[in-house]
């Protein structure tokens, strides 16, 4: 074979590789890793689901269910929220940072509506479900994903002024604060304490003022040990967390908590099988939404929990990975809302898994893309479809392409 250069000395020919052909990038498009993780995730998670609810019908209160009921419609949220994902990553992240604003404003609303009588829909002394005919959403998870894309966008637009208290920090302290009054009328509590975290995990990656972040990180502690200490309700639950075993506690306010730690500890090393947990059997409630982490303890054993929980850190440490590589190529909104996300899915997912394991006191927040329901699923594949425009959106400009 004859030598080649790998360019031409002609004034109208175009440069030619040597054997031919164009070199392409070995480049993914997308974060094919990250997506089969989520959908393991989903589907294990679907699996639990008709493992901890396949005897619910036998009670009184689901007596009209079939065993498979709770399972089919947790397949059809499924199949909906991974639609729903594939139309979100076809938006542009500028998009998102122009409909940002408005998007917050419209889940106010969502909120202010939940606590309409008639409009909204109370379960086991909640009222965080909106009646829409065919549709039951809960505004507080769809209020999750919004706050990670309203605190991006705020803390670009305020980039000059985040060392200023009146105009830097204040009006986004002022906004959390009009959402936690709404989430604590609910009330829904654990909601609040994700969204804080959202918040304030943005504002502190986006440069926000040490000393005023500490002095709030200080006072929003204050607030929630006096919201427990002025609750009844909340100060008998926390006191029960603190010593479950006592009779009075565990056959009352820390009943859940009980039976979810004799669950993790019939499990042992390897479970007792997939579908053999007793827990499940009435004794442990809700079981396939808050408690399904217990469910997959007993039956797939401590081996089954690291495996969930080593998917998770993954998703958790990509997301920040994602969100690194943006900042790094000056898309600032997009790095803080890739970070956002991890810190979302994080906080949800640590509070969850520490509830169950009784490192926490019980709340009601369910496993990301796990638990049965159809708001949880559908936001957090929103969220992480987000994410993975992100990505797709880096790699084409690490490839030098243009958005």
């Amino acid at each position: 074979m004859a030598f080649q250069l790998p360019f031409g000395f002609g004034s109208g020919s175009a440069a030619k590789p040597l054997d031919g052909r164009a070199r392409q990038s070995k480049m993914m498009d997308y974060d094919q890793p990250l997506i089969w993780v989520v959908l393991l995730l989903m589907l294990l998670g679907m699996v639990m689901v008709y493992s901890a609810s396949i005897s619910l019908s036998d009670a009184r209160k689901f007596a009209a269910y079939t065993n498979n009921y709770f399972v089919v419609r947790q397949a059809l949220f499924i199949g909906v929220s991974i639609i729903a994902g594939a139309l979100v990553f076809r938006i542009p992240v500028a998009t998102w940072q122009k409909m940002a604003p408005w998007l917050f404003i419209g889940t106010l609303v969502l909120l202010v509506m939940v606590l309409i009588p008639g409009l909204g829909v109370s379960v086991n002394g909640g009222r965080r479900w909106l009646n829409l005919p065919g549709l039951r959403p809960q505004p507080s998870e769809l209020m999750k994903v919004v706050m990670v894309l309203y605190a991006a966008d705020y803390t670009v637009r305020k980039q000059e002024y985040m060392h200023k208290l009146t105009k830097g920090f204040m009006p986004m302290a002022l906004a959390v604060s009009f959402v936690g009054l709404l989430l604590l009328m609910e009330p829904d509590l654990g909601a609040f304490g994700v969204i804080v975290c959202i918040a304030m995990g943005i504002l502190f990656l986006g440069g926000v003022n040490a000393i005023w972040f500490g002095g709030i990180g200080a006072m929003l502690t204050a607030i929630f040990v006096t919201i427990i200490a002025l609750s009844k309700f909340r100060r008998e639950r926390f006191f029960a967390y603190l010593d479950p075993w006592q009779e009075d506690n565990a056959l009352n306010k820390a009943y859940q908590l009980t039976h979810s730690l004799i669950a993790f500890g019939r499990g042992e090393l390897f479970g007792v099988g997939l579908g053999g947990s007793v827990e499940k059997l009435h004794y442990l409630p809700e079981a396939h939404t808050d408690f399904l982490l217990a469910v997959i303890g007993e039956e797939l054993g401590l081996v089954g929990v690291l495996i969930v929980i080593g998917m998770f850190y993954w998703i958790i440490k990509r997301a920040f990975d994602i969100g690194r590589q943006a900042i790094a190529i000056d898309q600032t909104f997009a790095g803080l809302t890739a970070k956002g996300i991890a810190i979302w899915i994080g906080v949800q997912t640590f509070i969850n898994m520490g509830v169950n394991l009784g490192l926490l006191p019980t709340k009601g927040l369910t496993l990301p893309l796990m638990s049965y329901g159809g708001t949880g699923v559908l936001i957090n594949c929103i969220g992480l479809a987000i994410l993975l425009r992100i990505d797709y959106e880096n790699r084409i400009l690490m490839r030098g392409g243009r958005l």
